[in-house]
């Protein structure tokens, strides 16, 4: 993974100059921000492959960031807090964040995080689809199309704007329709078996996608909670 960009927002210098001379030890190239606004600017101009973002920033807090970014942007977020409490990590989670780690971490926990996001960056199409000869060229249920291909889904006329992770995972699951997968095993075949995140981020990303294949995203007639098990995908 050497050679990638890593975006550090820390407003504590110590905490922020120790992360990028470890980040730069293992190859990668860092950028700094020390605050929410100048983290936005440095986003959209480096562009990094990876962002740091501490929660507790001056001018605009990391879920203000992480809410403006996601938008902008599928760059792998890992938010940083010094709090414990649990809905700081069901918040970050909600608007986007694909990771979070609680202050104090070891730094050894937080290398391995990154290489793994950044290799799911990679490798999320390819795992979360089936070999190459078993792939259809698409899948229509009504007026819901998934090109397999092309990685692009249609809704009617319309093609819908999905991140990787979404058509990784709705594309798994209509590849396999009417069998119903955990949230663990799906965080191994679309995350990646090394994906240290919280189950939850599923549950985030399902309701993602039930808000764009949906007619009723509250009574949802594709993407089907199974009590007890996780998902799965009818029609």
């Amino acid at each position: 993974m050497a050679g990638r960009k890593i975006l550090v927002v820390e407003d504590d210098k110590t905490l922020l100059d120790a992360l990028k001379y470890n980040l730069s030890k293992e190859g990668y190239g860092v950028a700094t921000a020390v605050d929410g606004v100048q983290a936005l600017e440095v986003a959209r101009a480096e562009k990094p492959d990876l962002i740091i973002l501490d929660i507790m920033l001056p001018k605009l807090d990391g879920f203000e960031v992480c809410r403006i970014l996601r938008k902008e942007t599928t760059t792998p977020i890992l938010m940083l807090t010094a709090k414990v409490e649990e809905i700081d990590k069901v918040v970050g989670l909600e608007i986007g964040a694909d990771d979070y780690m609680t202050k104090p971490f070891s730094l050894r926990e937080l290398l391995a995080r990154i290489r793994a996001m950044l290799r799911r960056t990679e490798m999320v199409k390819q795992e979360a689809l089936p070999k190459e000869e078993t792939v259809p060229s698409a899948i229509r249920v009504g007026d819901l199309s998934i090109d397999f291909r092309r990685h692009q889904v249609s809704l009617g006329n319309s093609v819908l704007d999905l991140s990787p992770k979404e058509f990784g995972l709705l594309a798994f699951l209509a590849m396999n329709r009417g069998r119903a997968f955990s949230r663990d095993y799906l965080l191994e075949k679309v995350w990646g078996y090394d994906y240290a995140g919280d189950t939850r981020t599923v549950d985030v990303h399902i309701r993602w996608l039930r808000q764009k294949i949906e007619v009723d995203p509250a009574q949802p007639q594709r993407l089907l909670t199974v009590r007890g098990v996780g998902y799965k995908f009818e029609g």
